[in-house]
């Protein structure tokens, strides 16, 4: 199979390439100011990329003064990429063009019987099966990428020791190198959170040098992006939010019990879940005892139910939470500076109540506030970030 590296094989051509994509419809002008290229070199390298069939003229710019300048886009549908999201309660792949426009998708409910093996045999039917029902010609998919749960090793495509997950079997995973057998295509890996935020950057999000991605849900996932590379660390980093000490002689980690006051520990829906139960198990008085038999069935679906039915228990709890959250994001804010957090995961997608107390509370604990001109979102492509950030690393290997 072909590296990904070699589909633009001209050195020269892969910025110019680069800067098609990154900005949408670009002049030829601004192409040789951005490139520092000679008229002549770049004229060679926009029509070896226009007759192999990665850009397509688009019109005639704004003249400004002499004659209007050719413009050129991507042209979307010379390659193909797959992306898949590997989560705890859900895996998801899509189908992609080379704008990231979403063609198909499938998902998976990550139940106790989901095991790597059984998901990869899932995932080989849904990809053939796309490729098949949309008519594409294989030659044109280019690769897979995943954004799993971290920790991941991204050079041996494995993911490591994820927690969480409800089937036996999800340990040191080599994800990549069966999926690369099974499918014929190259397969990168990354951990979900560096993927979601690699989706939003494609989004709309370019104009910003320092993004912070942060997901909020079973766990807490976050990725930092610094002029438009992500940021890695010795080890993979993902997790490493969950573990900033928010209170020393808070309770253990509910996995790492060696572990005390972490800020995984106050917010995450297994702890928003266990301590809705240890309440009602001290008597508070809640909706939730009319929807379930015992405290110990009290799931997320039924704490948003009573959220928004403003049942003063969950409420008290979600707030708590939020702040909590608020206080380990003002943190991040005071050793990263970022000029926009992008904030993403059930937590803070299901809620307005939790993404509202947690920004104040983030702000008014940062250093600099109120001048710092930190910006606040939520994910723009919500369920399907990570999948279709795990699509853009492959589009991005292309000019590596």
């Amino acid at each position: 199979m072909p590296n990904l590296e070699d589909w633009i094989p001209n050195r020269k051509a892969k910025p110019i390439f680069a800067e098609i994509r990154r900005r949408g419809v670009v002049s030829k002008f601004d192409l040789l100011e951005m490139s520092g290229l000679t008229s002549s070199t770049l004229t060679r390298m926009l029509e070896e990329l226009a007759t192999s069939g990665w850009i397509e003229e688009s019109g005639l710019g704004e003249s400004s003064g002499g004659r209007r300048p050719l413009l050129y886009r991507l042209k979307h549908d010379r390659g193909y990429v797959l992306g898949l999201d590997v989560s705890r309660a859900s895996t998801r792949l899509v189908l992609c063009d080379l704008q990231l426009e979403k063609i198909d998708s499938a998902s998976w409910q990550m139940t106790e019987r989901m095991t790597p093996d059984r998901l990869l045999q899932e995932i080989e039917a849904a990809a053939n099966k796309m490729i098949a029902k949309h008519g594409l010609d294989r030659g044109r998919l280019l690769g897979i990428g995943i954004g799993a749960v971290g920790p991941v090793d991204r050079t041996n495509g494995t993911m490591l020791n994820p927690l969480y997950f409800p089937a036996e079997g999800w340990s040191q995973v080599p994800i990549g190198p069966k999926l690369e057998r099974m499918l014929g295509v190259p397969v990168l890996l990354d951990n979900g959170a560096n993927t979601a935020l690699l989706a939003e950057y494609w989004a709309g999000s370019q104009q910003y040098r320092h993004l912070l991605y942060v997901r909020a849900g079973v766990g807490l996932r976050s990725a930092m992006m610094s002029n438009g590379q992500l940021v890695y660390g010795a080890v993979d980093m993902e997790g490493s939010v969950g573990h900033m000490i928010i209170q020393t002689d808070g309770p253990p980690h509910p996995e790492r019990p060696h572990v005390f006051g972490c800020l995984e520990s106050f917010v995450s829906i297994p702890v928003l879940e266990k301590q809705a139960a240890a309440k009602l198990k001290q008597g508070r008085r809640s909706v939730l005892t009319d929807w379930v038999d015992r405290p110990d069935d009290v799931g997320f679906h039924h704490l948003l139910k009573a959220l928004s039915a403003d049942d003063r228990l969950v409420t008290e709890l979600f707030t708590q939470a939020a702040t909590y959250f608020g206080i380990g994001l003002s943190n991040l804010l005071n050793i990263l500076h970022p000029e926009k957090v992008i904030l993403g995961g059930p937590l803070i997608t299901s809620n307005e109540l939790f993404y509202q107390i947690s920004t104040q509370v983030a702000l008014k604990n940062t250093l600099y506030y109120p001048t710092y001109p930190v910006t606040f979102s939520r994910g723009k492509l919500s369920d399907d970030a990570l999948a279709v950030g795990a699509a853009a690393m492959v589009v991005d290997r292309l000019t590596s």
